[in-house]
């Protein structure tokens, strides 16, 4: 008997995690693998197109439409007057036709009402001039009365639409990026900042070393906001500029708490909140938001650069998805991508047709990594005003899908078909557990290096993606995480120059590995405190016995200089930045300078700790072949298995699907199982391609 109900009761836990695992997320069930949806504005276009619109929409395939995203001057045409009857027609229209609605907050594109009766509420740009009204993003977000505005109109829109079942969620403003800004209001903001922060002006004159060149404050009144584009770059006190970046990030994340908190008041649980961040945002951190159910992002890979190989200018920069889509799982724990483009744009340094198929190569590429919605900007090419020539998923006739459009079709039937074959409750491969990596990632460690870059040959930006590039290029699951992540569940944890740090989080590194992590550390890591401080000691100094090395001094070559390192299996060349190293005694010199005047000293070390290993790469190289070798032998030493997947090429495992893509401008012929069930594509995946396929 008590067998039975020890079964039973089995049976039940089996039953409940099985039910939470197929609804991983209240908003996306696990069945449905992921959300398409599409931008329309229809206060763009003649109302009598509404309906055919909405229709068409639902027939090529899409299950949700984004609103009201720019119309605060449809919504509130005069100060305090409130139309939504039009907004209720579409609304109407998307139920009629089975679709799902996005609704958005319109406090990226203020009325011209605003700007005319209250031009404080703009921001102010460096030359201490308003913004003007004709563009979008341009309120400043602590004014009081630009935020008395923002929440009338958004309590309005949530009282309306709050409890309306055919709305799944909201998104807050437009692509935040916490834009600097001068004006009175942002001034008096920064100083209650300091005052919190710091409480103290002495505080603040030690930390920010105004002692130098007589920037001494006698109280808090006396400081203004750093403007580097009057002073330079290098004459700015680098404190006081990370410091503004840190005010910049924070209001921007209070703005949308303070949105999502007013909709809260109003909004049925059912309904999400979230926000659009740009897929390179190097001023709004996702991380200081408090109130997002989850982040997206909005991908633009095709802006004329010329990428991968002779094709990569109408394939896409790789790097946008690969990076933004894990990165912004950091909020909630999912993402999507609520922007991408169609085809062309009109903003980019040239605007080339993508080729055909890359369209819907990026939306398998967001799909591939997890990704819970897709959507794209937007439904129909605009024939007038700024956008004109940014393409749409119609074309300018409004009735012939564009070539994006054809592709978006092509991956909704796809995905329809997935959604049968998908298995929710697949285990991860146990060769992809084997390699399970982090990279982490810390926007303030961004912000620092690009005041101090010391060579322009430095990619601030760019720099941790080339870590998470090699560990895709293994075949590694690979995150994008915070410092307060839990990196126990990951067999190697990369950490790129992570320059800001303090002794807690260098414990937690050393804790990592002696448990039995992998952990590779690179260059100017730990070289400041969270202050912006250099160490007084040895460069670096806290690193020193977790990497079990000192770093004595580090070089930088000009552009077209190339020194040599050596390792056992060959020679490599680097100029952008290398640590002199000199290992202790139980420390390996993985890799040592074979010329220069300090050749001999180690440019790489490894070594022991409990039952995991540290290592160290002092050099930074433009081709990255080192870093590559050097971490393929530290998985490999710990049991991993890699691919060699080459540039361009990813591969990701989801729902019991492996995917694949190619940014390339070459064939490739991906190594699969005789057994393996070609499910989307062939074998060989072409530029643009996708391959999909259960072992």
């Amino acid at each position: 008997m008590k067998k039975r109900i020890l079964l039973l009761w089995f049976l039940l836990i089996l039953t409940v995690s099985q039910v939470f695992s197929q609804q991983d997320n209240p908003f996306f069930p696990a069945r449905r693998l992921i959300t398409t949806g599409i931008y329309y504005y229809p206060e763009h276009w003649d109302p009598v197109l509404w309906e055919r619109d909405i229709k068409k929409i639902s027939e090529m395939g899409f299950e949700f439409v984004h609103l009201a995203e720019f119309a605060w001057f449809k919504m509130e045409p005069e100060e305090g007057r409130f139309d939504f009857v039009w907004l209720d027609k579409v609304v109407d229209l998307c139920a009629k036709y089975h679709l799902k609605v996005v609704m958005c907050t319109p406090s990226a594109t203020t009325p011209a009402w605003m700007r005319h009766q209250y031009p404080e509420t703009f921001l102010m740009y460096s030359q201490y001039i308003r913004g003007e009204h004709g563009t979008r993003g341009l309120g400043s977000v602590v004014n009081p009365l630009y935020r008395r505005f923002v929440e009338t109109i958004v309590t309005k829109m949530a009282q309306r639409y709050g409890k309306n079942e055919n709305i799944i969620g909201w998104q807050l403003d437009n692509e935040p990026d916490a834009k600097p800004d001068f004006s009175p209001s942002s001034q008096e903001a920064f100083r209650q900042w300091l005052k919190n922060k710091y409480h103290f002006i002495d505080t603040l004159n030690a930390v920010w070393g105004t002692a130098f060149w007589s920037q001494w404050y006698n109280n808090f009144d006396q400081i203004i906001a750093p403007n580097v584009n009057l002073v330079g770059w290098w004459g700015s006190n680098p404190h006081a500029v990370l410091d503004f970046k840190r005010y910049l990030a924070d209001a921007q994340a209070d703005f949308l708490d303070f949105q999502a908190n007013t909709l809260r008041k109003n909004v049925s649980r059912h309904q999400f909140i979230t926000t659009n961040y740009t897929a390179v945002s190097p001023g709004a951190d996702p991380g200081r938001t408090k109130m997002l159910d989850f982040a997206t992002y909005t991908a633009y890979p095709n802006g004329g650069t010329n990428n991968i190989g002779k094709q990569g200018f109408r394939l896409g920069n790789s790097n946008v998805i690969l990076f933004a889509a894990e990165y912004y799982k950091s909020v909630g724990g999912v993402s999507g991508a609520m922007e991408i483009q169609p085809g062309t744009v009109n903003w980019g340094n040239f605007t080339p047709l993508p080729l055909p198929g890359a369209v819907r190569m990026w939306l398998y590429h967001v799909f591939a990594t997890g990704g819970k919605l897709a959507c794209s900007y937007r439904f129909r090419q605009i024939n007038y005003s700024a956008e004109q020539y940014h393409s749409g998923i119609m074309e300018t006739d409004g009735v012939t899908p564009s070539p994006g459009g054809h592709d978006y079709m092509q991956f909704m039937k796809e995905m329809n078909m997935l959604r049968k074959e998908a298995d929710t409750q697949a285990a991860l491969p146990e060769k992809l557990a084997k390699r399970s990596s982090a990279i982490l990632w810390n926007l303030e460690n961004y912000w620092s290096f690009d005041q101090q870059r010391q060579t322009r040959q430095w990619d601030s930006w760019n720099y941790p993606i080339k870590f998470l590039q090699i560990a895709k290029s293994f075949g590694a699951q690979a995150d994008v995480v915070g410092e307060t992540a839990d990196l126990s569940k990951y067999k190697f944890v990369i950490i790129p120059a992570y320059e800001l740090v303090d002794s807690s989080l260098i414990k937690k590194w050393q804790e990592y590995a002696a448990n039995g992590g992998h952990l590779i550390i690179t260059c100017r890591t730990a070289a400041k405190n969270r202050a912006g401080y250099l160490w007084e000691a040895g460069w670096a100094a806290p690193l020193s016995t977790l990497i079990g090395a000192r770093i004595n001094s580090f070089d930088m070559l000009p552009d077209q200089y190339y020194g040599d390192v050596q390792t056992k299996s060959g020679h490599y060349s680097w100029n952008n930045w290398g640590d002199q190293l000199q290992p202790d005694k139980n420390t390996e010199a993985v890799a040592v300078y074979n010329d220069q005047f300090y050749k001999g000293a180690a440019a790489v070390v490894k070594r022991r700790l409990g039952k995991g290993s540290v290592t160290y790469i002092g050099v930074d190289t433009d081709d990255a072949k080192l870093e590559k070798d050097v971490l393929r032998d530290i998985y490999t030493a710990a049991g991993a298995t890699t691919e060699n997947y080459p540039p361009g090429v990813f591969v990701y495992w989801r729902d019991g699907f492996y995917v694949a893509v190619n940014y390339a401008s070459d064939d490739y012929t991906m190594s699969i199982s005789g057994t393996a069930k070609i499910l989307i594509g062939e074998k060989t995946v072409k530029p643009g391609g996708v391959l999909v396929w259960k072992e």
